[in-house]
């Protein structure tokens, strides 16, 4: 094929030096081309791939224990070892190709089996992201990755291979697509359902600039990410643009966190999307090159419809013509399905739609198996989505010893006790039961359980109708989730007063997942809403108080908010916070709206007395700094701390905070959330109050940095943030007038 026969081809090739693209070929002249995709022939595919993974290669053969050895990797990857940036595969043969799927595979599961991390999505994408990175000329040809949990091959083949050691750890790789790490990550991601509309924004900046000829832009989203309404904007929009994005929806059937969750819609993967695709893929067999290329012909050049016309005469299609689907209505060129481990079929079909003519979007459908090529992965119930560091052989994850509970499950268990006294409680979870712990729920309720998929919006707005109505939901979503459904809180929830419980897990900071997961902004952006009680446990047992304080709400909304991570426990309730108790009660006391506590009162004796007034779980740190503060010589024994937890943002206790005012020489407020929060509302209304007027007391907000905070531990994280006790000491002892710091 020369430029002058084929003048969309990119470059000048022959079929010896690319055996992989698009000509006429026999079956002979490529085996990789599938006449007919039958089933007998894509088990064939899968199974090739998986007997790689039994092969018995001398890297990772060594197990844990007794436990059998289920995976043995490639004895090496003198292939990857090649790969310096994705030019790299231009070069590449067929058999080349598969080969370094496989040693792709392999590295993507011992990087991540040393950090920890998001395995079973990458596992599930290594044919597509090399099969993307070889026909594409990234970066120049954006490839957006929705949510970006499963960019770590990617990571691998564009140059940050030798930094995996260090993902999402401190100054390390972060587990997300990131533009300021590398130019081939387009657009930065963590959330869902955004690739669509930024590879549209690219597209159509292509075309402004006079390069969308040469150039293509290219969003990759799963079936999850895809059941968030934002994605059918963009491509609502995208049809009406006339650009030439492609779409790559990867459909692996992993809908939520876990899929398979009771509730009132089944066990299935949430949504009737999602059943959507799934019927897409079983309604015909997988689309190989040749059917595809019939299809797809008239979007080619006049000179390439003939080659089809000619591939067409050797091979019937398998693909039968069929009514327009979703997609298509929408505007789109539907491609698909097509099995998205079959590299050998999935590159010359790229390739077509790279080449192609017209500038109509094209939806490209593939069928993924979350976790493929290792065994441990396909066998779980989560696929391995998230993992700990693990024994790459046998799959054993390295969890620790089982130690406190966590606030996830302090609130779960506490919601089904108060759920089997009363059927009007209600859970919700946007695909995400098993990190809000509504999974928990659904086993125990399953009808009374619901899940809407990745829709943040509806979840809220749907909370609000079933309040209308008289029930109690309670509506659990992340922190920085619940930002993607703030019109909906305000205008749905709170300027209608409807009792909607807000359930906000993952406050504060989260460790490894870094900026895009922190909660760091819920009392930012919920404080200012006129009606709204907020409340903030400092521990397990105020969790259990707050839950059934929430419970009990029924003429206001509330919102409890609390962080990831685990519980004090009873010794660290009794000797750091004071409690009286020798078991945890399994269900709470509703509190006082809008009351603090008094935990430990300053002598009064005293000649200096500072207040330390946290909210959340920031509590037992000032417990710690407030006893080395008293014991402090440069103090001589004359300096007295009082630490009072707030419990509530909205509303405050202003008796509390008047008797804190009238009382002490120095105020601190700590919080674990952003500018604009707590700390900024105790100024506020003390400064309307009157209570700052003389200039005697120093008020001193402790918040997170107005900053995003890199992946790190979450202990890294407070300390960077400078919201561990030594900080808190340091800003008493400033505003004391000692210079010398304690570390």
């Amino acid at each position: 094929v020369t430029p002058a026969a084929n003048p969309l081809s990119r470059r000048v090739v022959t079929p010896a030096a690319n055996p992989l693209s698009r000509r006429v070929v026999t079956p002979a002249a490529n085996p990789l081309s599938r006449r007919v995709a039958t089933p007998a022939r894509q088990a064939e595919a899968r199974a090739s791939v998986r007997a790689e993974a039994f092969a018995g290669g001398e890297r990772g053969s060594e197990s844990v224990g007794a436990l059998p050895v289920v995976y043995r990797g490639p004895s090496g990857t003198p292939l990857l070892d090649g790969i310096a940036s994705p030019a790299d595969l231009k070069g590449l043969s067929k058999q080349q190709l598969l080969q370094l799927a496989t040693e792709l595979r392999h590295e993507t599961l011992t990087s991540v089996s040393a950090t920890g991390g998001h395995l079973g999505s990458s596992l599930g994408v290594i044919e597509l992201t090399v099969a993307l990175h070889y026909v594409f000329n990234a970066p120049e040809d954006p490839i957006v990755w929705d949510v970006s949990h499963q960019v770590y091959p990617h990571k691998i083949l564009t140059g940050r291979r030798s930094r995996m050691s260090t993902l999402r750890q401190k100054d390390g790789l972060s587990g997300f697509a990131k533009r300021s790490e590398s130019p081939y990550d387009a657009f930065g991601a963590g959330h869902s359902s955004t690739s669509i509309s930024a590879a549209l924004g690219m597209a159509v900046a292509q075309k402004l600039n006079g390069v969308s000829e040469q150039r293509n832009a290219i969003a990759v989203i799963g079936d999850g990410a895809i059941t968030g309404g934002m994605a059918y904007e963009a491509m609502n929009n995208a049809a009406y643009l006339s650009t030439k994005v492609i779409v790559v929806l990867n459909d692996n059937g992993q809908v939520s966190l876990p899929t398979g969750t009771q509730s009132a819609g089944g066990v299935g993967p949430a949504g009737a999307l999602s059943a959507y695709t799934g019927r897409l893929l079983t309604s015909k067999p997988f689309l190989d090159f040749r059917s595809f290329a019939k299809s797809f012909s008239s979007l080619l050049p006049e000179n390439l419809q003939a080659v089809n016309k000619r591939i067409d005469a050797f091979t019937r299609s398998t693909l039968q013509a069929s009514s327009s689907n979703l997609f298509e209505e929408l505007g789109f060129y539907y491609v698909g399905p097509v099995d998205g481990h079959d590299l050998a079929n999935l590159v010359p079909i790229l390739e077509n739609i790279r080449d192609r003519r017209d500038n109509k979007p094209v939806l490209l459908h593939i069928k993924t198996e979350k976790g493929f090529g290792y065994p441990p992965a396909v066998a779980a119930s989560d696929k391995y989505h998230g993992v700990p560091k693990f024994d790459v052989p046998t799959g054993y994850q390295y969890q620790g010893p089982k130690g406190k509970p966590s606030y996830t499950n302090i609130f779960a268990n506490a919601l089904i006790e108060h759920a089997q006294d009363d059927q009007k409680i209600v859970a919700i979870t946007a695909a995400m039961p098993g990190g809000t712990g509504i999974d928990k729920f659904g086993r125990r309720f399953p009808k009374r359980t619901f899940d809407v998929g990745i829709a943040e919006q509806h979840a809220v707005t749907f909370a609000a109708g079933l309040a209308v109505e008289g029930l109690k939901p309670f509506v659990a979503i992340y922190s920085t989730f619940l930002q993607r459904g703030y019109d909906q809180v305000v205008h749905d929830v709170v300027t209608q007063k409807l009792p909607v419980r807000f359930i906000l897990d993952r406050a504060g900071l989260v460790g490894n997942d870094g900026p895009t997961h922190h909660g760091s902004f819920d009392l930012a952006y919920l404080g200012c809403l006129p009606g709204l009680v907020i409340m903030a446990p400092s521990d397990e047992l105020e969790l259990l108080h707050m839950v059934a304080t929430a419970y009990e709400l029924d003429t206001m909304p509330c919102a409890v908010r609390f962080p990831r991570g685990n519980c004090i426990g009873l010794e660290g309730l009794r000797e750091q916070l004071g409690y009286d108790i020798t078991a945890m009660p399994t269900k709470g006391t509703a509190l006082p709206i809008g009351r603090g506590r008094y935990v430990k009162r300053a002598d009064p004796s005293r000649k200096q007395r500072v207040a330390l007034l946290s909210l959340g779980t920031r509590l037992a740190p000032a417990m710690q700094a407030a006893r080395a503060l008293e014991e402090d010589s440069d103090f001589g024994g004359q300096l007295g701390v009082t630490v009072a937890d707030a419990r509530f943002m909205k509303p405050l206790d202003m008796e509390l905070l008047r008797e804190l005012a009238r009382d002490h020489d120095v105020l601190v407020t700590i919080e674990e959330g952003s500018v604009g929060g707590f700390g900024d509302h105790v100024l506020h209304v003390l400064a309307l109050d009157g209570a700052l007027d003389d200039g005697k007391l120093r008020v001193r907000p402790m918040v997170l940095p107005d900053k995003f905070i890199e992946a790190a531990t979450q202990q890294e994280q407070l300390d960077e943030a400078g919201l561990s006790p030594s900080y808190i000491i340091a800003t008493v002892r400033k505003l004391l007038g000692k210079s010398r710091v304690l570390v």
